[in-house]
């Protein structure tokens, strides 16, 4: 793995170990040699995680589509990439990651994140997908995925494709750990 793609809000919420959590994964991604690829503005969690990144010396990689582009401040990171549209957005941090972890966000974070751990259970991607669960923010998400499996709507070795931890470290480590072997959904 080189490069982890971060999915979080452009709010900081008013939880400060949210912030603190992103602070410690951009400095452990720096640490670790990992690259990060996130949404490339300098707003909320993902303002602090890039900066913390920057900060430890790491790279980072921001995909951001015009139309926010010219509504937020952004950083000086290593590369900042504008497109056109939400989509290509996704496509562009998809091609640049070797794995993906969401923090607390809001429904672009959920929605973004959800689509890539949905590749990985179809088999079109290898990728490993991550939540850093920070103080139990993901806990009803995670529930409703259990809900899912207990009601026999998804299966129990896709559910456990799923990488959570509530520590920056853990989860890098869950990730770097993963071995995908496909598992036919259908």
């Amino acid at each position: 793995m080189e490069s982890v793609c971060i999915f979080c809000s452009s709010q900081v919420g008013n939880n400060p170990a949210f912030a603190d959590s992103a602070r410690a994964l951009g400095s452990e991604l720096a640490r670790r040699g990992l690259r990060m690829v996130y949404g490339g503005s300098d707003s909320g969690l993902m303002g602090i995680t890039a900066r913390s990144a920057l900060a430890a010396g790491g790279e980072v990689i921001g995909v951001i589509p015009e139309k926010i582009h010219h509504k937020v401040s952004a950083l000086e990171i290593t590369r900042l990439v504008i497109v056109k549209t939400m989509h290509e957005r996704k496509a562009v941090m998809f091609e640049h990651a070797d794995g993906f972890i969401a923090l607390p966000g809001g429904i672009g974070t959920l929605e973004e994140w959800t689509e890539v751990y949905t590749w990985l259970q179809l088999g079109y991607s290898r990728k490993p997908v991550g939540l850093l669960n920070i103080e139990g923010f993901f806990d009803p998400l995670l529930a409703f995925f259990d809900s899912m499996v207990e009601n026999g709507l998804m299966k129990e070795i896709h559910r456990s494709m799923m990488q959570t931890a509530s520590e920056p470290k853990a989860v890098l480590d869950m990730l770097e750990n993963f071995r995908w072997e496909y598992h036919d959904k259908w």
